[in-house]
């Protein structure tokens, strides 16, 4: 295999269980060779190694790799140690210190005996870490009390209010690096050169766990499990490949550069009793997938699974080949993508995703107190959980509609170090938590030139779920102003702004505000105010005897400012405290809030090597720049076909078409003609004359 700092590598992974023949596995290999395919990952139950009378049988696992050597399969061994039949994910956490030692005793035999193999490439310590609370299991909740002891308490604010402390979740994120880490250092007692890597899950739901940015330290590569069937039930399977694009993006700013990514796990075929949403990937979605990771930066992808597991959870499923062993289609769509990249191998060999300098920003903290104030009740997008996360990816997508290429990334991420960020915007959608530590960096990012675009419930509490709302607002300076307060008008409303003149859907709140220094970007005259006047004389008809009282408080309110942008420094805030990001995604209307974001981003617009000309609602473009070429990937998840004119800057009029699934074509005027479900990528020469 190559270092993963070339070529992206595209595999399957094979499943080893007793009871295969050594023609199968032999088989299953020389398949992988013939169709391009050149990485897999084997997980390496120690139940099939560990004898019950202590001694250790390899002998299985050595023909798996014995023909990974013959066919020059590069293998990713992924670490299985002792668990119930039944265990479909792995181990997260040891249960007891006897567990631990026990663990590192299946470490050093596997270790210092696979890694006399030619075919081993490296290691891979736990399979999807993640566990989605604090488990209760005796040996985390030991640590975790020794952990608490050796907290500072934090009971009382600076202000001399009580508030929550988030033990739990603030130990979970370190306690998940810190076993992390204790595993690779078991492994690298017996192997000290061969990368380790490791594959996150469930990401939108789980990235509150992860401290990519202190992974990087211990880690050789960063990747993911992308399992639509497990993983995006917060989108509908039209948006597939755009929650595969953001689970990219997060994966990329986790790796922050520093070290490469790639997918270790995509669904590769049809899962049956498993997953929360059982289906089957269509090939076109099997390259869409594919298309949108490399587009991404990704230096390979590994799908779960070539061959199925016959006994167990997921029995049958999952799998690429057919019962006879024979490729399906989605195993010929992965075939016919990696001989796309074997045949311009140097081309994606220096190609790299393009920056837009627009960032998408999330917090971990406004996750954790977005759950920690879930109660029964109402259900509503914007109040349950997965509001802050679904609001982010609201505006993701609408950049992905207008053909930007936008980070996604937790704040950890954000390099607040430049001294210039004229470039840069900051789009902070509906994140109700912002720490205390990113205050002062936000106000310098603004000050320094960058543009930060708020809304929603964005700033209503620090990292303690402390309202910050009322006396102290630590953005007052930077808004210019403060709320007022924010009032529940409907599951949909329309959201009028004056400058420019647009109409936007708005999700449950209104936040109206009290400028200093900022200008007037909207007023309340509009159908919210309509809708909870509505509301109110409902209840005036219902009162005897205050019905003039009732009137004149209702009909104090006037005119109530609703936007707002505000000059500081050398930058510049827009907010809008009102989930118009959530509105769009609820309604699948992008268009207002598109025309919104090509005046606000109208600077940053002009630096983009190319954009759609107009808004093209569910195609997605991956911008990459490989030398003097850039390499768009453009897939159009719309049921029509599509004509799509790029605005560019120094291109040559000649582009390449070096993949299209279903033979999209550009015409002589350079337009992009792509079908419904197809996957173009196009090579695009600098005009540098």
């Amino acid at each position: 295999m190559d270092s993963l700092l070339t070529a992206p590598e595209i595999g399957a992974e094979i499943f080893i269980e007793p009871g295969q023949t050594d023609q199968e596995i032999d088989t299953w290999f020389r398949q992988m060779k013939d169709l391009g395919l050149s990485i897999t990952r084997i997980r390496m139950f120690e139940n099939y190694m560990h004898q019950p009378d202590g001694s250790w049988d390899f002998s299985l696992f050595d023909k798996a790799f014995l023909a990974g050597e013959k066919y020059g399969i590069a293998i990713y061994a992924n670490l299985f140690p002792a668990t119930t039949f039944d265990d479909v994910g792995g181990f997260k956490f040891p249960k007891t210190e006897e567990n631990l030692h026990q663990i590192a005793d299946y470490i050093k035999h596997l270790v210092t005996h696979f890694s006399a193999f030619p075919a081993l490439y490296g290691w891979v310590p736990i399979n999807e870490p993640g566990s989605g609370e604090l488990p209760d299991d005796t040996f985390t909740q030991d640590r975790f009390v020794t952990w608490k002891a050796q907290q500072t308490p934090a009971q009382y604010n600076s202000k001399g209010y009580t508030h929550f402390n988030f033990e739990e979740q603030r130990f979970l994120l370190e306690y998940n690096s810190w076993f992390l880490k204790w595993l690779i250092d078991e492994i690298r007692r017996y192997d000290s050169e061969r990368p380790i890597h490791v594959n996150n899950h469930a990401i939108f739901k789980n990235a509150a766990e992860y401290d990519f940015p202190q992974w990087r330290n211990f880690l050789s590569s960063l990747g993911g499990s992308a399992h639509a069937s497990w993983h995006y039930g917060y989108f509908t399977r039209q948006k597939y490949a755009l929650a595969m694009s953001a689970n990219s993006e997060m994966l990329r700013s986790g790796a922050g550069g520093v070290i490469p990514w790639m997918m270790t796990e995509l669904q590769g075929g049809n899962n049956t009793y498993s997953g929360i949403s059982p289906m089957c990937p269509t090939r076109f979605e099997t390259a869409q997938w594919l298309w949108t990771t490399i587009g991404s930066g990704s230096k390979g992808s590994i799908f779960w699974c070539l061959n199925p597991r016959l006994s167990g959870f997921e029995a049958g499923e999952w799998a690429m080949l057919d019962f006879q062993d024979q490729p399906s289609d989605r195993l010929l769509a992965a075939s016919a993508v990696a001989n796309t990249i074997t045949a311009n191998h140097t081309l994606f060999a220096g190609a790299n995703p393009i920056d837009s300098g627009i960032h998408v920003v999330y917090t971990r903290e406004s996750m954790w107190i977005e759950q920690k104030l879930q109660i029964p009740g109402d259900l509503h997008e914007g109040r349950s959980i997965g509001g802050v996360i679904k609001s982010a990816l609201s505006y993701f997508e609408a950049l992905s509609d207008m053909g930007i290429h936008a980070s996604f990334k937790e704040m950890s991420e954000f390099d607040f170090d430049q001294d210039d960020y004229s470039k840069q915007a900051i789009i902070l959608a509906h994140q109700i938590s912002v720490p205390s530590r990113y205050w002062e960096k936000i106000h310098r990012f603004v000050s320094q030139g960058g543009k930060l675009i708020v809304e929603g419930l964005t700033g209503y509490y620090d990292e303690n779920a402390y309202c910050l709302l009322r006396a102290g607002f630590p953005f007052k300076e930077l808004f210019g102003g403060e709320i007022k307060e924010f009032k529940v008008v409907a599951p949909l409303f329309d959201l009028h702004l004056s400058s420019p003149d647009l109409k936007l859907k708005a999700h449950l709140w209104q936040g109206t505000l009290n400028l200093t220094t900022a200008k007037v970007m909207g007023t309340s005259v509009n159908e919210a105010v309509a809708s909870q006047n509505t509301y109110e004389n409902e209840v005036i008809a219902s009162l005897k005897g205050h019905e003039n009282e009732v009137i004149v408080s209702s009909n104090r309110s006037g005119n109530q400012v609703i936007a707002s942008w505000n000059a500081y420094g050398k930058g510049e805030v827009l907010w809008i405290p009102s989930l118009i990001g959530m509105g769009a995604r609820i309604t699948n209307d992008y268009t207002a809030l598109t025309d919104l974001l090509y005046q606000e981003l109208a600077p940053l617009l002009k630096n983009q090597p190319a954009l759609f000309d107009h808004i093209q609602q569910d195609v997605i473009m991956k911008t990459m720049r490989s030398g003097n070429s850039y390499l768009f990937v453009i897939i159009n998840k719309s049921t029509t076909i599509r004509w799509i004119k790029l605005k560019t800057n120094n291109l040559s009029k000649d582009p390449l078409i070096i993949y299209a699934d279903q033979n999209g074509r550009v015409s002589a005027q350079n337009e992009i003609e792509i079908h419904s479900e197809e996957t173009m990528v196009l090579k695009w020469d600098l005009d540098v004359s």
